[in-house]
């Protein structure tokens, strides 16, 4: 094929605009379903180089050096064996012939293949490839076809529908134009600027120069160009400032405009009294704009809005923007003014009559049992009970606050201001505990950073899960509307982070005691007669335990994969259940620093073919090592090192150092060597055979006072 049988593919669907929100996922969608219509369809093309292009008003992809020919289509279909085509004498059965007609071709044309059932008749034939232009259109609905689009707009009297009425199509291949009709669309080559600054139609001479064609008519179409064009333009308007433009603003503020401008924008200091979290969040959640802080970190009065048109009077579209946020400050400032007349204390019994959920009861209902479990586990972890007590107990109150009914992103911010500001102050520890505990709010999030704030998340998500798990809420599928995945990988990183040592297991068992039986009724399943067919509470608990147990471990393995450890060594140390998430990450790096021993490889070999003779055995074996019992030197070799290990590992044990322990135990490699290389354990007296599966369940415990090494990768028997 030489080069002038490709040519580069352009598809443009121009609409009205488009959600900013899903604007980078459709434009995706919309790349890959042509690029894999190419492919499915055998047209060769560069799809590795294609390019996705985008802008509120249109969707776009190029893909390079598209073939303008489909290949040669090769079709191939078995039909039947031949003791089932061929009869006793050779001839062509009816089944045969029937499978010959069928696919056009005579029985004297099949050919022959084999499968793993023997022989049978295949019915092989070619065909020339269609144009690539004639398959464009396919191509094209199919990819619209497939866009993930949950809420699909009609618009006129047309029976489609897509995300937002279409306007214009442009398909070329090359220069030519590939005649396609899409929503009542015909292709062509002429495309829309700018809607204020060119809306005279925009002429594409061909696929490569689209892009240029569009810039020149005051539309950036690819992505990567506006947001680059979007930071200079803030930093041009900071006014000496820092503005803060974060990934994801800065992404919806390029899906909203075709020709950024930034504007800078004042509005009066005397709302920078308001927490700066509330101003903040007005800017970039309510009007995507950039504020600026100073040098110190602290907000500013300045902030920069990002238009669509470079205008000729720039100043009004100014005092457009600080006219739009004026009366938005004003009333957070109301709110926050109104709100710190009274103690957050206040607000404690308006939580009564505000349901958690129908069978947990009120969200004061939750705050007594998140209070209860808070006191536990700071006395547990040597934190302060009743200031741990206090913050769970005003914990929701900000819920109720005018500034949270608006802004309801500031939970937890806003308790703390009115904490610490408010009419009754609380101590500094419990205000910061009351934001903190939130955290992680997000990936990437850290975790409080305060003890309280620790104690108060830990024993917060405790009761969530507890709660939901028993009335039958738990997630299913891709299914989590109550967020528990999220909420048990906060749990679990909190308590490795934070270092809090407690015994999960039995705190799970604490925070379901505090479950109404009611809830743990609700979410049983139901008899005939319509009663749980489990009824007893106490071993609905114990089984819940064990589930939220296992739930939380497994959310680990992905925390755990990010830091590049792998699923053998987190598997070698779930499967022994250490009640303490923080032993349970001691043990975890201890395992993933014995894997880096040379003497690792062999040990976990060895330690797996234990496991192995042990099973045989009917599990391992109880009781001393008799010494008159030891024939050749191995064995005495293995025992001595054992009984010496043994102790060694008793003070490591004690204090807490899994990796000095799978280092000691290292040094057994040689002994272990050697006794496999010299000894039969399955000896055919019965008294040898016992003392050496002694020996060898003495060594395997050693191991698995850390982690079952045997299931390390490359443990082979």
């Amino acid at each position: 094929m030489t080069n002038h049988d490709t040519a580069p593919l352009l598809v443009e669907l121009g609409t009205e605009e488009l959600p900013p929100k899903a604007l980078d996922e459709l434009a995706g969608a919309f790349a890959t379903g042509i690029v894999d219509g190419l492919a499915k369809r055998g047209i060769a093309a560069d799809g590795a180089n294609a390019r996705t292009w985008a802008s509120p008003r249109r969707l776009a992809v190029h893909v390079p050096a598209v073939s303008r020919v489909q290949p040669i289509q090769v079709s191939e279909v078995v039909g039947p064996y031949l003791a089932i085509g061929l009869d006793a004498d050779g001839k062509p059965t009816p089944a045969l012939a029937g499978f010959a007609a069928k696919n056009g071709v005579a029985v004297e044309d099949l050919q022959r293949t084999s499968d793993a059932k023997g022989e049978r008749f295949v019915a092989r034939s070619e065909k020339p490839g269609q144009p690539t232009a004639a398959l464009v259109g396919d191509i094209l609905a199919a990819a619209v076809k497939a866009l993930p689009i949950p809420k699909p707009m009609r618009w006129g009297d047309h029976e489609f529908a897509f995300v937002r009425p279409a306007h214009w199509l442009v398909v070329l291949h090359g220069t030519d134009i590939v005649d396609v009709e899409l929503f009542g669309l015909r292709s062509g080559r002429q495309s829309r600027g700018h809607r204020f600054h060119h809306p005279q139609p925009v002429h594409v001479a061909d696929a490569d120069a689209w892009l240029d064609a569009l810039r020149t008519a005051r539309v950036l179409a690819d992505p990567a160009e506006r947001r680059a064009r979007i930071r200079t333009e803030v930093a041009r308007a900071a006014s000496g400032g820092t503005p803060r433009l974060s990934d994801g603003l800065l992404d919806e503020i390029a899906n909203l405009t075709e020709w950024p401008v930034a504007i800078a924008c004042t509005f009066e200091s005397a709302f920078l009294d308001v927490p700066p979290e509330a101003l903040v969040t007005t800017m970039e959640a309510n009007q995507k704009f950039v504020p600026v802080f100073a040098a110190d970190g602290q907000l500013t009065e300045h902030f920069i809005g990002v238009a669509n048109i470079e205008s000729k009077d720039p100043a009004e579209i100014r005092k457009g923007y600080e006219r739009v946020i004026r009366p938005r400050f004003a009333d957070a400032k109301f709110f926050y003014d109104e709100d710190r007349k009274q103690p957050l204390a206040a607000w404690q019994d308006a939580l009564k009559s505000v349901t958690y959920q129908q069978q947990l009861g009120s969200v004061w209902d939750k705050c007594v049992r998140v209070a209860e479990l808070a006191r536990v586990i700071a006395n547990r972890v040597r934190v302060d009970a009743g200031l741990a007590t206090r913050a769970a107990a005003l914990s929701k109150c900000d819920l109720m606050s005018r500034m949270v009914g608006e802004f309801p992103e500031l939970q937890g911010v806003m308790g703390r201001y009115y904490a610490s500001q408010g009419a009754k102050p609380e101590s500094a520890e419990v205000a910061a505990a009351l934001d903190e505990f939130y955290r992680p709010r997000f990936a990437g999030d850290g975790i409080a950073t305060g003890k309280i704030g620790q104690v108060l998340a830990v024993a917060e998500r405790l009761d969530t899960l507890a709660g939901i798990f028993a009335v039958g809420l738990k997630p299913s599928g891709n299914k989590d509307p109550f967020a528990l995945r999220r909420a048990a990988l906060g749990l679990a990183r909190t308590l490795v982070e934070g270092g809090l040592d407690i015994d999960l297991p039995a705190q799970l068992a604490e925070a379901l005691a505090l479950v109404p039986d009611a809830a743990l009724a609700a979410g049983l399943p139901k008899g005939k007669d319509g009663t749980p067919a489990v009824p007893d509470p106490g071993s609905r608990r114990a089984e819940l335990a064990g589930e939220l147990h296992a739930f939380i471990v497994e959310r680990l393995r992905g925390y755990y994969a990010d830091q590049g450890i792998g699923g053998d060594a987190f598997e070698a140390v779930r499967v022994l259940a250490p009640s303490s998430l923080v032993d349970f990450d001691r043990r975890l790096r201890a395992v993933v620093a014995f894997a880096a021993l040379p003497e690792s490889r062999a040990l976990a070999a060895a330690n797996k073919r234990i496991g192995n003779l042990l099973r045989q055995a009917g599990g391992s074996v109880a009781g001393e090592i008799d010494a008159g019992l030891l024939e050749s030197d191995a064995e005495r070799e293995l025992a001595a090192a054992i009984v010496a290990t043994e102790a060694d590992a008793a003070p490591l044990v004690a204090g807490g150092d899994p990796v000095g322990l799978l280092r000691r135990l290292a040094a057994l490699r040689a002994p272990v060597d050697r006794y496999f290389d010299e000894v039969m354990v399955m000896a055919d007296d019965d008294a040898l055979r016992r003392n050496r599966l002694v020996v060898l369940s003495r060594l395997r415990a050693l191991f698995l006072r850390v982690a079952d090494i045997s299931l390390l990768s490359g443990a082979t028997a």
